[in-house]
C-alpha cells in the first residue's frame, strides 16, 4: 500500500512515520519549498520529492494520501486525490469552511474512498480508560461534560497560518476539533443543538521570515518588540471560546450537557481537564485532552486513582510523544479497514465536515440577548 504525503513539517514528518509503521510504503512527499522538501525526504529515506500535487500523484500513483499541511491548504490537494481514486488521511481542521468541508465530504462519498479526520486526541490512554468505564456502566448514564483548558500561549509568536481563517487557523479548529472529537467518543456523535461565544484577545503579531516547523516558531520571537522596523499581521480569529453542545447519547434518555471552555493566552490555574458526569457516578481526567491520570468517583463517593487496563496499555502504539502515538493509532486503525480487516471506529470526512460547519456557526457570536433595557 503506498502513501503520498502533504507537508513537510511536523505534521507531515508523523503522518509519514505513522503509515510507514502501518507497514505501507512512504512513496513520496511534497512541499512548498523545493530544498526543505529535499532535506525531509533525504532525512526520512522517502524516496520522490516535489512541489507540484497533481505531478506528484501521477508520478506515484498511492493508494493513500496523507494531508498534513495547515487547513487553509487542504481542500485543492484533497479534491485532486478523490478525482485520483486515494483514500485520504487529513489532518485536522479539515478545511476553513464548513461549505468547502461539506462538498469534500460529499466528493469521497460519491468517489467511494475511504476518509479519517485527524482529531486524534480521542485515542489517549485515559480516554479510551473513560470510554469503556463508562460503557460498562460505572458512572450510570451521562449527565453531563465539562471540558477545560488554558494554554497561556506566548502572545508573540510569530504570524502564520494560526493567526488567520483563510488558512485554517483559530483555537476552535485546533483545539475544539479534538475535544469534540474526545466527548462524542465517549457519549455519542448525535450532536442536537449548540451554542457559543468566541474572542480574539490577541489581535497582531510579528512577522519574521524562515518559520517552517509549526513546533519551532517559539523560536523566532524577535528579541526586539519594540524594533520600529519589525512589522506585523493582524489576527482575524478567536484565541479563547466557550461553547455549550447538548449530545445524544446511546447511553442516556435525556440530551447530555457539554461544555468546551478555552482560553489559548490565558493563565491555568489549576489542571486541565475533562470530566464526565452521571447519575451514578463521575470520572475525572486530568490534562486538556484528557490524557493523564483518570479518577473515578463512585460508590465510596470519594475521587479514587484508577489505573489504565493493560489491555488498553498495550493497545497504544510504542512510539515517543502524545501526538504521534494518536497519529499512529488511526493510521493503523485506517489501513485496517481500507484493507478489510476489523479496525476499530474512526473518525472520518463526515465529522470533519460536520465540525467545521459547527465552527462556522460559533464565529457568528450570534447566540446574545441584549438586556440593557433591563438594566
Amino acid at each position: 500500500m503506498k502513501v503520498l504525503v502533504a507537508g513537510t513539517g511536523f505534521a507531515g514528518e508523523g503522518h509519514a512515520e505513522a503509515f510507514r509503521a502501518t507497514g505501507a510504503e512512504i512513496v513520496g512527499m511534497v512541499g512548498r519549498t523545493p530544498q526543505v522538501v529535499n532535506d525531509v525526504t533525504k532525512k526520512l529515506s522517502i524516496p520522490y520529492a516535489g512541489t507540484d500535487w497533481q505531478e506528484a500523484l501521477d508520478v506515484c500513483n498511492p493508494d493513500i494520501v496523507a494531508i498534513a499541511t495547515p487547513g487553509g491548504a487542504h481542500y485543492a490537494p484533497i479534491r485532486q486525490a478523490i478525482a485520483h481514486g486515494c483514500h485520504v488521511f487529513c489532518e485536522k481542521p479539515m478545511t476553513e469552511s464548513g461549505e468547502t468541508a461539506a462538498e469534500l465530504f460529499e466528493l469521497a462519498r460519491k468517489k467511494g474512498v475511504k476518509t479519517a479526520f485527524a482529531a486524534s486526541f480521542r485515542y489517549t490512554a485515559s480516554v479510551l480508560h473513560a470510554k469503556k468505564l463508562i460503557e460498562d456502566g460505572a458512572i450510570g448514564a451521562p449527565l453531563e461534560v465539562e471540558c477545560i483548558s488554558h494554554f497561556n500561549l506566548e502572545k508573540d509568536i510569530p504570524f502564520g497560518w494560526s493567526h488567520q481563517k483563510s488558512a485554517g487557523g483559530g483555537r476552535l479548529n485546533n483545539n475544539f476539533t479534538h475535544t469534540l472529537s474526545i466527548v462524542t467518543s465517549l457519549i455519542g456523535d448525535t450532536i442536537q443543538s449548540i451554542i457559543g461565544e468566541v474572542r480574539d484577545d490577541l489581535g497582531k503579531a510579528p512577522i519574521v521570515d524562515g518559520v517552517h516547523n509549526f513546533m519551532t516558531r517559539r523560536n523566532f520571537i524577535p528579541k526586539d518588540l519594540d524594533d520600529p522596523n519589525l512589522k506585523w499581521g493582524e489576527s482575524d480569529v478567536e484565541w479563547s471560546y466557550t461553547v455549550q453542545a447538548q449530545i445524544q447519547s446511546p447511553l442516556a434518555p435525556k440530551p447530555v450537557s457539554v461544555l468546551f471552555k478555552h482560553g489559548g493566552l490565558v493563565p491555568r490555574f489549576n489542571d486541565d481537564h475533562i470530566v464526565i458526569y452521571g447519575d451514578k457516578g463521575a470520572i475525572y481526567i486530568k490534562g486538556h485532552y484528557g490524557s493523564r491520570e483518570l479518577y473515578l468517583y463512585g460508590d465510596k463517593r470519594t475521587w479514587v486513582e484508577t489505573p489504565t487496563p493493560q489491555d488498553i496499555q498495550d493497545s497504544i502504539p510504542k512510539v515517543p510523544g502524545e501526538t504521534e502515538q494518536c497519529w499512529h493509532y488511526l493510521a493503523r486503525e485506517f489501513v485496517k479497514d481500507i484493507r478489510g480487516e476489523s479496525f476499530a471506529p474512526y473518525p472520518t470526512f463526515k465529522d470533519g465536515a460536520q465540525y467545521q460547519q459547527l465552527i462556522d456557526i460559533i464565529r457568528q457570536n450570534g447566540n446574545w440577548t441584549d438586556v440593557s433595557a433591563l438594566n
